[in-house]
């Protein structure tokens, strides 16, 4: 009975992760137990030898290991808007003949088409829209406009009147502004631009007066049409011009002051009387 007892506890301590200990080299018999305490630091796990269906699986991976869809271009102009970059997104759009008209400073159905034309004809999105994308690709393929081709059709602001304009009724043109303000008594009634004479006709400056007005003349120098007339100076006159409604600054006049509002000069003509200032400076 003592074999099976000892026998007994062998194998409950086999089961239990106990060891059974034998006589010291004293003789002396220790206690028939000795229980092995686990660690107190977990052991790592392990993946089973053959990496069957209870190996661990690998965490999956974070979101941000995702490769992210791109995100459409900023967008800088659109149909609509106005101002100053979009005279210049015009002007650039006229070099590469993606744009005829203006620049206008508005972005409007020729724009829209322009951009969506040479976004088409570039492998870009036709979206109509000048994204950063587009206007990278247009900045690349042109130069930066000077001033007269960001006001190539006039709009552009008057500079302040000459003192000499400060009284009375007076046609005040400014070359430098391009401009002429309709003014009586220190008052602006109203502004437009003007184009000059080219190098070889200047345009003269000075203080003049308005001597003839004639509605519908024709010049018997040039044999051109000079609508609204209004001389001041020789042949030099303020009128209306076909071409500088058409072609803006890319031509000049032969010396007279040309408009290219025929509205506006019409009103403009209907208001000047003979003996009315005309002071043409820089």
């Amino acid at each position: 009975m003592g074999r099976a007892f000892v026998a007994g506890l062998a194998v409950m301590a086999a089961l239990t992760g106990c060891t059974v200990q034998t006589p010291d080299g004293e003789g002396k018999r220790r206690s028939p137990v000795h229980i092995e305490l686990p660690d107190e630091t977990p052991a790592p796990d392990r993946t089973p030898a053959g990496g069957g269906d209870d190996a661990p699986s690998a965490p999956p991976a974070p979101d941000d290991d995702k490769p992210a869809a791109s995100a459409p271009p900023r967008v800088l102009w659109s149909r609509g808007d106005t101002g100053r970059d979009v005279r210049e997104l015009q002007a650039r759009l006229r070099q590469v003949a993606w744009l005829f008209e203006g620049p206008t400073g508005t972005y409007g159905e020729q724009t829209e088409r322009a951009v969506s034309g040479f976004q088409g004809k570039r492998g870009l999105p036709r979206t109509g829209k000048t994204d950063a994308v587009t206007w990278q690709r247009l900045v690349r393929m042109t130069r930066e406009p000077g001033r007269w081709d960001l006001y190539l059709m006039g709009g552009q602001q008057a500079d302040p009147p000459d003192a000499r304009c400060r009284t009375g009724r007076v046609l005040c043109i400014d070359k430098t502004s391009r401009t002429l303000r309709w003014m009586i008594d220190g008052r602006t009634e109203s502004t437009m631009a003007v184009r000059f004479g080219s190098q070889g006709t200047p345009t003269r400056e000075g203080v003049f007066s308005v001597y003839w007005k004639s509605r519908d003349h024709v010049s018997t120098l040039y044999d051109s049409p000079m609508p609204y007339a209004m001389f001041f100076s020789g042949g030099q006159a303020v009128h209306f011009s076909a071409d500088f409604a058409a072609r803006g600054y890319a031509g000049g006049s032969h010396g007279c002051v040309n408009v290219r509002d025929e509205p506006a000069i019409a009103e403009l003509y209907a208001q000047v009387r003979n003996g009315d200032r005309v002071v043409v400076s820089w």
